[in-house]
């Protein structure tokens, strides 16, 4: 076969990290290694049983054919229903479009908003599909920086600052992938009032993580008067109701940009699976107690693994306000984090993402996974002191304070 081909636009795409060092993980394993695995976002919980009976039971009565393309009228229904429950959002079964999930709305989002040219204000460090969206819908990526001193809240005044006659699209993530930082109400408000004045702005709001605030409740802008129909909102089963492996997610939007958002879903996926969108009514409808209960898991993990952590000569890592995700800084043992993350595996057993993963601004930094047992989080905690002590004694390598 002569060597293919490829269309340039196939450069612009760059893959998630996560599971570049997951398969290395695997790797190791498979020759007898104990790895523990902190470097993927998936809840490390069963999808609740209610929901997986759905399932079954759509399954046997005939719910495994097409659907409409923007998902069951009684799924998107559930979905609106819960919309005003819990993001207080009036709406309908006309500006929702279910899609096999999150990642679809990102490129949806894109590709039906950013000209060739059009600036995208995103956080950064972030999700990593963000900037490959942007860029691979010809839009100009522009990093709104989100720092620790700032408890990976938003800057308002960078944010300002970085606002120009270019800008077609902000991106809002809260809870944050990968600092479990979580904007309050005030941010929220601050960026509406600095957008409230260029209605040709639009915002993606990815609201995966809003059941997983650990103080507080979640805000969404496409609340507040104004900015429901120039908002999309991203969300999902994934991560709430530990639904990764189902492939489904949604979109709230304005009931135009649903119909160019279905007519994307009908050239790409057709529509999301019957059945999970059955499951996905049940997941939204009855009882919410797993939900609680994972809630409270995370939060107890997260308190043992940030403590351990700083108490790691070297370390130092901020309480973050939600998600399932602690963002460490490691600059004092002089390491790109990329690096550090490579050996950490390597030397000691323990799978963490690097923090460039996420961006430029994550340098310095790992994401560490608290989606697994608190004796995993205590083990792993050991093996990254015993390797920090290895780093500090190492004549190469000296804490950036001395």
């Amino acid at each position: 076969m002569p060597k293919p081909t490829i269309a340039q636009r196939m450069s612009l795409l760059h893959t998630e990290s996560a599971f570049q060092i997951l398969a290395k993980a695997q790797a190791l394993e498979a020759r007898g290694r104990h790895i523990i695995h902190m470097e993927i976002g998936q809840p490390d919980f069963k999808t609740p049983q209610n929901i997986i009976d759905a399932a079954c039971r759509a399954m046997n009565e005939g719910y495994t054919g097409y659907t409409p393309t923007p998902g069951l009228l009684q799924a998107r229904r559930a979905i609106a229903g819960y919309a005003a429950r819990q993001k207080n959002i009036a709406t309908n079964e006309d500006e929702i479009v279910i899609v096999p999930g999150g990642k679809p709305v990102m490129f949806y989002t894109m590709l039906m908003l950013v000209n060739p040219g059009d600036e995208v204000v995103y956080p950064n460090p972030s999700f990593p599909i963000y900037e490959s969206c942007i860029n691979f819908a010809g839009g100009v990526p522009v990093p709104l920086r989100l720092s620790a001193e700032n408890g990976f809240r938003l800057d308002i005044e960078e944010f300002k600052r970085l606002i120009t006659p270019k800008t077609k699209l902000v991106i809002i993530n809260s809870p944050s992938n990968p600092t479990g930082g979580v904007f309050t109400p005030e941010d929220v408000l601050a960026i509406a009032e600095i957008l409230q004045d260029r209605p040709d702005i639009f915002i993606l709001s990815d609201e995966i993580y809003d059941r997983l605030i650990f103080e507080g409740q979640a805000f969404s802008i496409a609340s507040l008067p104004g900015f429901k129909d120039r908002t999309v909102i991203l969300d999902g089963f994934s991560k709430t109701y530990a639904m990764t492996g189902w492939r489904l997610g949604y979109a709230i939007l304005h009931p135009e940009l649903a119909a160019h958002m279905s007519m994307l879903m009908v050239n790409s996926n057709s529509c999301a699976a019957a059945f999970s969108q059955v499951a996905a009514i049940e997941a939204l409808t009855g009882p919410q107690t797993a939900v609680d209960a994972m809630r409270a898991a995370f939060m107890e993990r997260r308190d043992v693994l940030v403590e351990a952590l700083n108490k790691i000569d070297g370390i130092r890592c901020r309480l973050p306000g939600g998600a399932f995700y602690a963002f460490p800084d490691i600059s004092a043992f002089g390491l790109p984090s990329e690096v550090f993350a490579a050996r950490l595996l390597e030397e000691a057993g323990v799978a963490a993402a690097h923090g460039t993963a996420f961006g430029a601004f994550g340098e310095g930094y790992l994401r560490l996974s608290y989606a697994t047992s608190i004796e995993n989080i205590r083990l792993a905690v050991e093996r990254i002191e015993r390797f920090a002590a290895a780093c500090y004694s190492c004549s190469l390598i000296r804490p950036a304070s001395e």
